[in-house]
């Protein structure tokens, strides 16, 4: 890796584990499966390549309308993970944060993601932030609602960035695999000025090399955040 600017958070949109499912397993289920192994090998590339934050979206407040029986692998697949890999995540120096809503999140996944956050809380290594029930609209309206409950009636940016789930910084880089050119909602707020990145790759193919791809365009980017270029100083 050259030794350029490598991106202090990164936000990834993990698309493309059900219809790898169906392509190699003809199975949906299976390709959750294998996102969460690719997702494991991206925190170890994270970690030895100096990443501090990684944002990844696992479910949003639309995938509700998917098939009961999907929708119920997935928490069972997210509860699996933060049992089985507790300990594996605390020697890693994983700090966890799981931004979202809790509502219709079973209460079994609820206690789990809070006694693993709190297992997890003093680790510095790399914070990892999933998001899980988490809609970007939802965010903000959230934070609105919270500053009005405490009675503010003039806010701020800075009121309304304090007042995001977990209160993550924006991501330099975001990276959305599988094929489609959007952003579906994630992060809306954090990620006005991130640099933004797309590959055809569905999520369980992601591995060291397709990642290193987005590393190598972010370096190549000019961040201007509304200035001028480098170039044009």
């Amino acid at each position: 890796m050259e030794n350029l600017k490598i991106p202090t958070s990164i936000a990834i949109i993990m698309d493309g584990n059900g219809r790898w499912g169906l392509l190699h397993k003809n199975s949906r289920t299976e390709g959750h499966k294998q996102g969460v192994i690719a997702l494991e090998n991206i925190i170890k590339i994270c970690i030895e390549l100096g990443v501090k934050t990684l944002n990844v979206y696992a479910f949003s407040t639309e995938n509700w309308s998917r098939p009961k029986l999907e929708v119920n692998t997935l928490m069972f697949l997210f509860k699996n993970y933060l049992v089985n890999k507790k300990e594996t995540l605390n020697e890693q120096g994983i700090k966890l944060l799981v931004s979202g809503s809790k509502e219709k999140v079973p209460s079994y996944l609820l206690e789990t993601i809070e006694s693993t956050c709190k297992y997890l809380e003093n680790n510095e290594k790399l914070t990892l932030n999933i998001c899980f029930n988490y809609g970007g609209r939802h965010e903000i309206v959230d934070a609105v609602n919270s500053l009005l409950n405490d009675g503010y009636t003039k806010i701020t940016e800075d009121d309304l960035s304090n007042r995001m789930y977990n209160n993550i910084n924006s991501p330099d880089l975001v990276i959305r695999t599988g094929g489609d050119f959007r952003i579906s909602n994630f992060m809306l707020w954090q990620i006005a000025y991130s640099e933004l990145y797309f590959t055809p790759c569905l999520w369980p193919d992601f591995g060291r090399e397709e990642f290193l791809k987005a590393i190598y365009s972010y370096q190549k980017r000019d961040r201007r955040f509304g200035g001028l270029s480098n170039e044009k100083k």
